[in-house]
């Protein structure tokens, strides 16, 4: 193996001067590029530019540097080097799990199942195969308690309903932090046949990944790896068949760039190193604003499981508040964050997320604490979010409420 790490009012209001220093607490999904990671990138251009699948000597060391990168997601989350597939998104790779198996599967069943706080990605791609599917092709959503939780119970049963082919279920919520009953929901998967979609896009290199699962994605950039890297690991004996044309890439076409795979890797594994150290600075600081936000900016919902959730997301809501205002308030200030769902807030729509917890999904923000974070970011982002807050109330003429 190679060894990786060698519109809202047109009238002009005040607003705060950015502080000299822009504070980023949007790391959910776009974290930070490692260190590691980027001496591993300038390694790998130089070393490993070739196309891994010819012959001559810089192809085979472009293929080392690849099987190397393999090897290393494999030892992270407990499977065969073969087994991990690169995928040149998040996106793609969960499409590509959903299709194929749903495909392979289809004289078993055509029916998925999913939870109602999947990524959209998941939700787009189950609705795209029962709709190309047969009559009585369809997709089965449960639903989640008011933390964001899926009822084990009931994923159980729909999983052991007749005609079943796929179920899909994330580890975590990116957007709220709150973890899911995996191993319950796969125990069941296993008893029924079914194969499970884990998506484990918010929780690589932040928590440790149970071996509760059939297929696994995972998104480099959330761990502090290069944007346009996705991970898909496949089981042995997962049913699947491509609905794209054959190309020697089985899984993607064409393939992803060797240095981009080989400084995720990198990142990977330098994050599982510290993980320890890492995951309790950032719970502290996450704890500190959940905290902290009630107690500084009234008619305020903090959201997602308190204590079972991920160590580096918190979100919050605040009533009277529109999230696009608010976040683009906060940009003034110099703070970063998001808002809405982690996946589809570019589309300034209320969080399906959110929606389907039934809490506050107004004014909503996000915040995704990573490495480079600070106990001084995070006091004086809550030393912001009260003027940041009473502006926009001003601004849409509710502040007396």
């Amino acid at each position: 193996m190679v060894d990786p790490v060698a519109s809202h009012a047109s009238s002009p209001r005040p607003t705060p001067a950015a502080p000299s220093a822009r504070v980023h607490l949007d790391a959910g999904g776009s974290a930070r590029l490692h260190p590691l990671a980027r001496q591993a990138l300038d390694q790998a251009l130089a070393e490993g530019w070739a196309d891994p699948h010819r012959l001559h000597s810089e192809s085979r060391r472009a293929a080392a540097l690849l099987w190397g990168a393999r090897e290393a997601v494999a030892g992270a989350v407990g499977a065969r080097t073969e087994e991990v597939h690169f995928a040149p998104s998040h996106v793609a790779a969960l499409h590509a799990g959903v299709r194929a198996v749903a495909l392979g599967r289809r004289r078993t069943g055509t029916t998925v199942v999913t939870s109602a706080v999947e990524r959209a990605a998941v939700l787009d791609a189950a609705a795209f195969v029962t709709a190309r599917g047969p009559d009585g092709a369809r997709h089965e959503i449960v639903g989640v308690d008011p933390l964001g939780r899926v009822d084990a119970a009931a994923f159980s049963r729909a999983i052991a309903s007749p005609g079943v082919a796929l179920a899909a279920l994330q580890h975590s919520n990116g957007e709220v932090g709150t973890l899911q009953p995996l191993e319950a929901v796969h125990h069941a998967a296993r008893a029924a046949g079914v194969p499970l979609l884990v998506d484990a896009g918010a929780a690589l290199g932040h928590v440790e990944i149970p071996t509760s699962w059939d297929l696994l994605a995972a998104d480099s950039a959330d761990w502090g790896g290069p944007t346009g890297v996705g991970v898909l690991v496949v089981r042995r004996g997962v049913r699947s068949t491509a609905d794209w044309p054959e190309d020697s890439g089985t899984w993607f076409p064409g393939g992803v760039a060797v240095p981009s795979a080989f400084a995720a890797a990198v990142a990977l594994q330098a994050c599982i190193e510290d993980r320890d150290s890492e995951d309790a600075r950032r719970r502290a600081l996450v704890d500190l604003v959940r905290t902290r936000v009630p107690q500084l900016v009234a008619d305020v919902e903090v959201v997602g499981d308190p204590l079972d959730r991920l160590p580096h997301v918190a979100t919050f809501s605040c009533l009277f508040v529109d999230g696009e205002a608010l976040v683009s308030e906060l940009d003034r200030a110099g703070f970063a964050v998001g808002s809405g769902s982690a996946c589809t807030s570019s589309a300034l729509e209320p969080s399906h997320v959110l929606a389907a917890m039934g809490v506050l999904t107004h004014g909503n923000v996000r915040i995704g604490v990573d490495r480079t974070t600070t106990l001084a970011d995070v006091e004086r982002f809550l030393a912001t979010l009260p003027g940041a807050v009473a502006r926009v109330r001003a601004m849409l003429g509710v502040e007396s409420l």
